[in-house]
């Protein structure tokens, strides 16, 4: 994992240190918006219409925040409109990279052999990490943005005018709800894990790991009653929930010592997993081999022997089976 300090790559860990062993994680730098006109978005410049076949999605498919965004061109329908290339698994010395392997996307848009090369296209001078997922406009040839919460809100509406599935994961009456969750499940369990995991104190590793559980149980009891988490319609809260649980078992148990509980032992929680997973076009967008050959090769301060473990065996297409109280 390295950054980019004025346009020069440098193979560099979180400085933990500094921080109190806590692992702190980077703001996403830019923030501008795909929108039905092209009007400026919430943040940033305008100038980016939703056409079809103008935007490209660089992902990884081990990475959670790039599987949201690949998550919401599957449930919107926007396999023709935005393309996309996938990195390899193995984030090595020059960060993610287009080096061959089964299932990467070479980088046909910009021939990029690594994935920092982007960030310095879109800005010669760029310093701060290099993080998937990212957005690319083809005509204007920068990013549009670097943050998968924002990405996931322009894939969901702003191509409804040219061709998007129906369907609307941030309804207007539920927004406050879902904010709220989000807050929640993004500060406790999407980076919760890797609070744990990049810990380099025991009380920082404890400080992450208690409230990680603690909201994990909430959540079990809050599916005890409804079918999703707002309700009985799925929401941008659960795709955003979903990447991180379905990773909890074969990653964050052992490899971030997440390991008070396993997803299978929250029978509603597990359920639910189940229940997204097998969702229509959700399933293509998981690739195990992607995610644990990423966690355990790549990770060399948590994992320096680069062994991948065989299991666990999970069955994520058993039957959902929650009773409802």
């Amino acid at each position: 994992m390295g950054l980019l300090v004025d346009g020069v790559w440098q193979d560099r860990w979180y400085d933990t240190a500094k921080s109190g062993g806590r692992f702190l994680r980077s703001e996403s730098r830019f923030r501008n918006w795909v929108t039905p006109d092209g009007a400026a978005g919430p943040t940033g410049e305008g100038g980016f219409a939703a056409e079809a076949g103008r935007y490209h999605l660089y992902i990884s498919r081990a990475c959670p925040w790039a599987h949201r965004t690949m998550i919401f061109r599957a449930l919107k329908g926007l396999g023709g409109a935005v393309s996309f290339s996938v990195t390899h698994w193995l984030m090595a010395e020059q960060g993610w990279s287009f080096e061959p392997g089964p299932g990467v996307v070479p980088d046909t848009v910009n021939g990029a052999r690594y994935m920092h090369e982007i960030y310095t296209r879109a800005d010669p001078r760029y310093s701060g990490r290099v993080t998937v997922p990212v957005l690319w406009d083809k005509q204007r040839r920068t990013v549009v943005s670097n943050e998968s919460a924002d990405i996931i809100r322009m894939l969901n509406s702003a191509f409804d005018g040219i061709g998007a599935l129906p369907g609307d994961y941030y309804p207007q009456e539920l927004r406050g709800e879902i904010d709220l969750l989000n807050a929640r499940i993004y500060d406790a369990v999407n980076n919760g894990v890797y609070k744990a995991g990049f810990a380099t104190t025991q009380a920082t590793y404890e400080e992450a790991v208690r409230p990680l559980f603690e909201t994990l149980d909430w959540l079990e009891g809050r599916l005890s009653r409804q079918h999703f988490l707002c309700g009985e319609r799925q929401t941008e809260a659960d795709w955003r929930l979903f990447p991180t649980l379905l990773r909890f078992d074969p990653v964050y148990v052992g490899h971030f010592k997440c390991n008070i509980r396993r997803l299978v032992d929250h029978p509603n929680l597990w359920s639910y997993t189940r229940e997204l997973y097998q969702a229509p076009g959700i399933r293509e967008t998981v690739d195990f081999e992607h995610i644990k050959s990423h966690y355990y090769q790549s990770h060399t301060t948590l994992n320096p022997t680069g062994v991948v473990p065989l299991g666990p065996v999970i069955d994520f297409d058993a039957p959902p089976n929650r009773r409802l109280s």
